[in-house]
């Protein structure tokens, strides 16, 4: 089997705008969405229009790109200044996604060195531009390496979306399971929905259909069964930043990494290097509007008065991993 899959991008760069799909409208509408303006840019990661870590990494570059060229100051200091501003309303909208600050500060560190406006915003869109370009081929040199841990014939559980559409292109865990494919093996993928936006099951299940890719879709309170009945060869989930002892990601996660150790089943987070953060001692867990549980598309599923918690992320210690993937190698048992 050489499978070849369709080379879209999440997000790009088109003329004077940042385009990306509106991930809220899937799996019914692929819809792809002009962003002007910086505002537009925040509301669009808040509302998880786009997500996903290393997608993030690029929303963010693309961002500080984007308030140099719509600022029309012509003074060098007072540019530098908006966008440290333009930066810091960036990064406040996902605080615990390690890329969406590297995108963000390595656009700053590039346009640090400029002394004219105009090569402010030349700078800063190059250096955007190398971020998401480097995103692909990151992706790539990492599912290729993860490939070499499926073997043909093995069906992979996966959580959230960590395909192509969590990242420029391609896809870190997904990315994984494209390139096994590529390489002539057979995969099916057990998809788990993951609330409570359901991730899973409208963003993973639709991009592994439109790769041709068997994919079961699942509640995520049948994975440990699952599990039981030896239907699982693997798990493989992405990361939103990962430090010295810990990987933090998707709710749910720390929950199907202690199925996966309790039932035998090798657990895989599949990150580029980029998601690695080993200076922050405290990582802030984003808390989400409580109203994503109380609703569901828009429909009432709980008592308006309900107390709710709705953290987006948790934590899973590295004793549960049994090993990283990053576009650079495997890192086997990363606790020790």
């Amino acid at each position: 089997m050489d499978q070849q899959f369709d080379e879209k991008l999440t997000i790009f760069w088109d003329s004077d705008a940042i385009v990306l799909v509106d991930q809220t409208k899937l799996p019914v509408t692929y819809e792809l969405v002009k962003i002007t303006t910086l505002n537009q840019l925040i509301n669009a990661i808040k509302t998880l229009k786009v997500r996903g870590a290393p997608a993030l990494g690029a929303a963010g570059a693309y961002g500080v790109a984007l308030a140099a060229q719509s600022n029309k100051d012509r003074s060098i200091v007072k540019l530098k200044a908006h966008l440290r501003l333009a930066a810091r309303s960036i990064i406040e909208t996902r605080p615990t996604a390690i890329n969406l600050f590297f995108g963000v500060d390595r656009v700053l560190k590039a346009v640090e060195p400029c002394i004219t406006v105009e090569e402010v915003r030349e700078v800063a869109l190059n250096e955007a531009l190398r971020v998401a370009e480097e995103d692909v081929i990151t992706n790539k040199a990492l599912g290729g390496i993860g490939a070499s841990l499926l073997k043909d014939g093995d069906v992979v559980m996966t959580y959230c979306n960590a395909g192509r559409l969590a990242t420029v292109g391609w896809g870190t865990a997904l990315g994984i399971v494209r390139s096994a494919i590529q390489e002539g093996k057979r995969i099916a993928v057990y998809a788990c929905e993951t609330r409570p936006l359901n991730q899973g099951s409208r963003i993973t299940v639709f991009e592994l259909l439109e790769d041709n890719i068997p994919t079961t879709l699942i509640t995520d309170n049948m994975a440990a069964s699952i599990m039981k009945q030896g239907k699982i060869d693997s798990v493989i989930v992405g990361a939103d930043r990962i430090t010295q002892t810990s990987v933090y990601n998707k709710i749910g996660t720390y929950m199907l990494a202690i199925c996966a150790k309790t039932h035998d089943v090798p657990f895989y987070v599949a990150a580029p290097l980029a998601t690695f953060d080993y200076e922050s001692s405290v990582v802030k867990i984003e808390e989400r509007d409580a109203n994503e549980l109380r609703f569901c598309r828009g429909k009432q599923i709980a008592p308006l008065l309900a107390h709710v918690e709705n953290p987006a992320f948790d934590v899973t210690p590295k004793e549960l991993v049994t090993a990283i993937i990053t576009e650079e190698g495997i890192i086997h048992n990363p606790h020790q």
